[in-house]
């Protein structure tokens, strides 16, 4: 029971340092004038959802704690600038180049004016929060792989020797996949599509990992952005429509049904032709949706004990407490959602691929049918005989 008690402590805390946030809040009210302004709960959460310039850490006595990050643009009169995200913040311009405020076209991008005065968005090429998570991310996803690929050449790949800890959750999970996913949704070619497959998976489940984590180079919404999610489903696409077979393409162009339902008019490969739209639209919004939700959940229950300071200090008090418990709650469930996402997003991929490797079988009688037919033939002649 000791990780239960570990659990119970790590509440406490919890508990503690809200109570004393709490007390400390109210302490200072009639001092801090600051401190009788609404929280902002929506901008917040679309502040963290959504992509920006710079990665922002925490905002210390109204300074702003931030990593600026490389902006690279191409304006349409052919001129490249490469500079740094804070020329920008707060407003600021550089070289005829601005954010665009909070309810103007392009809103949050990078903007400029041409020779006519219209405002118009050049080539962005810049690196923003979720670029840089990305690459953050995949180093550490590098570092892990090639950590547990030197244990077992350390050891030259001594099958009797099992892995313990970090490398044998690795390898637990690796032939968890290999073995229930991929080799039975695939076929027998599943060992062309594993790295693919495991790369996919272990990706999505490091960014999910890493968007739970609220502390600089973590936190980012990378698997909550459509964008992201949908490179990786057109991957699949690409993987599914690319590499399948003269089988797969028969059953989408010329189907196994009647003639009238595919010629003249082709009604039946029109309907094939969009379910391979839709497959990477379900790859895309399933995990895009699911990550963005609990990102969005998650701010929403931390932002009420902030919300709840101006109802009184008992009001807040018992907020603060539901607060906690509900996020911890959240938190842990959040944990099996990054696996769960990841998962479902490797086994599909698995059943798409598979399905476009389908192989032809030929209707040929087998052994039992045969059987079956010489002893029904068998027992008409002996009724015949009998009549």
């Amino acid at each position: 029971m000791k990780w239960l008690r570990n659990i119970l402590l790590t509440v406490a805390m919890l508990f503690g340092a809200s109570l004393w946030g709490v007390c400390a809040a109210e302490s200072a009210e009639g001092e801090d004038a600051a401190a009788e302004e609404k929280l902002d709960v929506v901008g917040l959460i679309f502040d963290h959802i959504g992509d920006s310039y710079s990665w922002h850490i925490c905002t210390v006595k109204g300074h702003h704690v931030e990593v600026p990050l490389l902006c690279i643009v191409r304006t349409d009169e052919g001129e490249w600038h490469a500079f740094s995200s804070s020329h920008l913040a707060h407003g600021h311009s550089h070289k005829g180049l601005w954010i665009a405020p909070e309810g103007e076209q392009w809103e949050g991008k990078i903007v400029a004016r041409n020779a006519e005065g219209e405002v118009y968005r050049p080539l962005d090429l810049s690196l923003t929060k979720n670029a840089a998570a990305l690459m953050i991310n995949s180093l550490l996803l590098v570092v892990i792989i090639l950590g547990c690929a030197r244990w077992y050449k350390r050891r030259n790949y001594d099958i009797r020797q099992v892995p313990r800890g970090f490398v044998g959750a690795v390898e637990m999970l690796v032939m968890s996949l290999e073995d229930d996913v991929i080799r039975p949704s695939v076929g027998k070619d599943y060992k062309r599509y594993s790295p693919y497959l495991l790369t996919a998976f272990f990706f999505i489940f490091v960014n999910n990992l890493m968007g739970l984590i609220p502390i600089f180079p973590a936190g980012a919404n990378t698997t909550g952005n459509i964008a992201i999610t949908l490179v990786m489903a057109l991957a699949t696409t690409f993987a599914v429509n690319v590499f399948g077979n003269k089988e797969y393409w028969k059953e989408i162009l010329w189907p196994d049904v009647p003639v009238w339902m595919k010629f003249p008019i082709p009604l039946m490969p029109v309907i094939e032709m969009f379910g391979i739209i839709s497959k990477p639209f379900a790859l895309t919004i399933r995990l895009f949706a699911n990550i963005l939700a609990g990102h969005t959940v998650l701010i929403a229950l931390s932002c009420l004990v902030f919300i709840s300071v101006s109802m009184g200090t008992t009001m807040n008090i018992v907020m603060t407490i539901f607060s906690v418990l509900l996020s911890v709650f959240m938190l842990v469930l959040e944990l099996l959602v990054a696996y769960i996402q990841a998962y479902v997003f490797t086994m599909l991929s698995a059943v798409f691929i598979g399905l476009s490797r389908k192989e032809h079988t030929p209707r040929t009688p087998t052994k039992s049918s045969e059987k079956d037919k010489l002893n029904n033939n068998q027992t008409n002649k002996n009724t015949t005989k009998l009549c």
